[in-house]
């Protein structure tokens, strides 16, 4: 009998993140962020022969107030059906490089949004925790 295969490959986690957000251990999510991939959803996912084309992140704006929220994961599992399908791994270089870029517009970070262990924090507070 042959396995199933998810859509996902498995390397679409960071476990480091995943545990760290189980305990709620702000140190530990501060170093599974500097030393490992988190998962983003993408509007567009990127051309799979540029390596460096990753695709366009995806971020969620609320229709009441207008605030716009970055999404990220620590699994590909964790990330809601009704959010678009795609993901992508975002080294903490570019993590970086996106909340500098886009860090005033946006107001706040959730991991893990829909759980199991959901956390939030500020751009500014993410982006500490990579520069740390």
């Amino acid at each position: 009998m042959a396995k199933k295969r998810g859509k996902e490959p498995l390397e679409f986690r960071n476990t480091a993140l995943s545990d760290a957000l189980q305990t709620q251990d702000m140190a530990a999510v501060a170093f599974a962020l500097r030393h490992g991939p988190t998962v983003v959803p993408l509007m567009a996912p990127g051309d799979r022969d540029n390596p460096l084309d990753v695709g366009e992140v995806w971020t969620y704006r609320d229709p009441n107030t207008g605030d716009l929220a970055l999404l990220l994961f620590s699994d590909a599992k964790h990330k809601p059906a009704a959010l678009p399908p795609a993901v992508a791994l975002q080294s903490p270089g570019a993590l970086r490089a996106f909340l500098s870029a886009h860090g005033t517009a946006i107001t706040t970070v959730f991991f893990d949004i829909a759980g199991p262990h959901p956390m939030q924090a500020t751009p500014d507070e993410v982006i500490r925790a990579l520069d740390a």
